[in-house]
């Protein structure tokens, strides 16, 4: 099944339901100042609110425009009015749309079935670089220094999340919610046995012990 993510800056949107629809199942989750809390799949739609609580819409606009997970979103704001200024300065900061407030489950799935096939359907899918390591999404497959590391699907998607958010110390909880696709629920153990074959997985190709214990909070991927 397709997975198109919507990423909206309101607080409902973490009680809002999946939607499947054909072949594909619209998923939401919430968008904060920190960006996106976890691996985005397929196109990716976003909502943003003209007044947030960490920074304005128009900021977190041209936040979600200069992070390589989300430069081709498709991204609306949303206005508290219908003011021909903050509809010229959301266009200007890089929106493609903009919609009036306040917005229910409904209305915004309306407005992603309606973009069809358009830019929604495309989604960033070049190879994601931090250093010698190289996340080839199209491939799934990673490498470092080009030499591919052996990993398993569930592993791949954990060294996805690590690099997406390197130097940022994650806990185990977040290290199971954040890669997603965990059916059925997985405990922090789990975490802590695919943490060990990352790491045995790094070291054979070279990359060291990239992965450090914080202990009592969870792991860090250090990028330097």
């Amino acid at each position: 099944m397709n997975v198109i993510t919507i990423l909206m800056t309101d607080e409902e949107a973490a009680d809002f339901a999946d939607f499947d629809h054909g072949d594909a199942r619209y998923v939401f989750d919430r968008l904060t100042g920190a960006g996106p809390q976890r691996l985005l799949e397929g196109p990716v739609c976003a909502f943003i609110d003209w007044v947030m609580n960490e920074m304005s819409g128009l900021e977190m606009c041209r936040r979600l425009r200069a992070d390589p997970r989300t430069s081709d979103a498709h991204i609306t704001i949303v206005l508290e009015t219908c003011d021909q200024e903050d509809k010229r300065r959301a266009l200007a900061a890089g929106a493609d749309d903009y919609m009036v407030g306040p917005v229910e489950r409904t209305n915004i799935l309306d407005r992603v079935l309606a973009l069809g096939t358009g830019r929604a359907t495309t989604v960033s899918m070049r190879p994601f670089q931090l250093g010698d390591l190289e996340i080839d999404l199209p491939a799934l497959q990673a490498r470092w220094q080009a030499k591919p590391i052996s990993l398993r699907p569930n592993e791949f998607r954990l060294l996805r999340f690590f690099a997406e958010n390197a130097d940022r110390v994650l806990s185990r909880n977040e290290l199971i919610d954040g890669p997603g696709k965990q059916e059925p629920p997985i405990d922090e153990r789990t975490v802590d046995v695919w943490i060990g074959r990352l790491r045995r997985a790094l070291r054979d190709v070279g990359a060291g012990e990239p992965i450090r214990t914080v202990r009592s909070l969870g792991y860090v991927y250090d990028s330097h």
